[in-house]
């Protein structure tokens, strides 16, 4: 006899098979059926191996029509009386938000995951406040909910938003396997010797810090000539206006823009170093989790969810997130320092994700909160 049905919502393709892959392969294993909900995308041919049921919803990731998120709310209620899920899994802000509630009318639990509180951090007034009216409307009913950092957590707690169960855990974890070790590229000085790598990877979008990065990419290329500033990540919609301008300093040469990419980890194998200049709501950077998997060194910011990957000056730096003077500072730091040092502080930061943030810690954890969610229920 199979196990209960578990289902799965978020708002990416990328979201699914870059960071909740294995989790699925683990509750699958465990002999739960899944249902995932997500916008198509062309990250779901990599998944053609895995047995799941697929629904394809309309989600308005950034907007903000009544209308649009009634309807998702609708579809999720749906999608639930349907298929009759045993738990809900939510991650990122819309699904967190209609799918709880969908699943609190009907009666079904869920496991909610603050991957961040994402733009809503630099807001104010009373769309701010509304916000996260919505967020505490979805966390207060939940079973469980998920905290990928610290920061996020105490907000959570201080502002009321959770009643129940909650759960600390070190972001979507990395897989380790899936990033390993790169050999560590020969590199000069930015003036001298083999050309210095830099990468930006994620979203295009300012609160992700991607002016910073161009501003600093701008000053740095002036004076070390001998380096690169790869800029990898889809432009946001509502942020169109960088496709100009990113066009512009590709004929400069001064950031090359890469395009969104299917697999990252041939950039990250060529690069010496990433650069993470977010003040973005992170639950916790996936990105820099998976470039010091890899053994590459980290430049990112003291931003909630970034910091907590890198031990400073030891596996790579910290900055205040804003300030370019430092960001440029930082990168100085870091031309000046000989390669077979910043190849060991790489080494030192896959220690530190080893060490702290592998995805089984994850897996494992939804292991255990489901089953408790089922026992509870009588349902295993």
């Amino acid at each position: 006899m199979s196990k209960p049905l578990i289902a799965l919502l978020t708002n990416n393709d990328d979201d699914v098979y870059c960071f909740r892959k294995e989790l699925i392969e683990g509750l699958l294993a465990e002999g739960y059926e899944m249902l995932i909900s997500c916008p198509n995308g062309p990250k779901f041919e990599l998944m053609k191996d895995i047995p799941y049921i697929y629904d394809d919803p309309v989600i308005d990731r950034r907007g903000t029509s009544v209308v649009a998120d009634g309807k998702l709310f609708l579809h999720y209620r749906k999608l639930f009386k349907k298929y009759k899920p045993a738990v809900v899994l939510t991650y990122t802000a819309k699904p967190n938000v209609y799918a709880s509630v969908a699943a609190r009318t009907l009666g079904i639990p869920y496991i909610n995951n603050v991957t961040g509180i994402g733009s809503v951090v630099n807001m104010t007034g009373v769309k701010k406040a509304f916000i996260l009216w919505l967020f505490k409307l979805a966390y207060r009913g939940a079973a469980c909910v998920m905290f990928q950092n610290a920061t996020n957590m105490q907000l959570a707690l201080d502002s009321g938003m959770v009643k129940g169960d909650f759960k600390l855990i070190p972001g979507s974890g990395v897989d380790l396997k899936r990033y390993p070790i790169q050999p560590y590229p020969d590199g000069g000085d930015g003036k001298t010797g083999d050309t210095v790598v830099f990468n930006y990877i994620g979203r295009v979008l300012h609160d992700k810090g991607v002016d910073d990065y161009i501003e600093a990419a701008k000053r740095i290329k002036k004076n070390y000539p001998n380096t690169e500033f790869n800029m990898l990540g889809f432009i946001e919609p509502t942020e169109i206006h960088y496709e100009k301008e990113l066009a512009e300093l590709g004929k400069q040469g001064i950031v090359n823009y890469r395009g969104s990419q299917k697999d990252v980890k041939p950039w990250i194998a060529r690069a010496h170093a990433i650069i993470h200049p977010s003040t973005y709501g992170e639950g916790m950077s996936n990105v820099l989790l998976e470039n010091a998997s890899s053994g590459r060194f980290l430049i990112t910011t003291d931003n909630p969810g970034c910091q907590e990957t890198v031990v400073n000056g030891e596996s790579g730096f910290i900055y205040h997130g804003g300030d370019v003077d430092a960001l440029v500072d930082r990168i100085e730091e870091f031309l000046k320092l000989d390669n077979e040092t910043r190849k060991n502080m790489g080494l030192a930061g896959r220690k530190h994700v080893e060490d702290n943030f592998s995805r089984e810690i994850v897996v494992e954890a939804y292991k255990e909160k489901i089953k408790n969610v089922l026992n509870k229920n009588g349902e295993i």
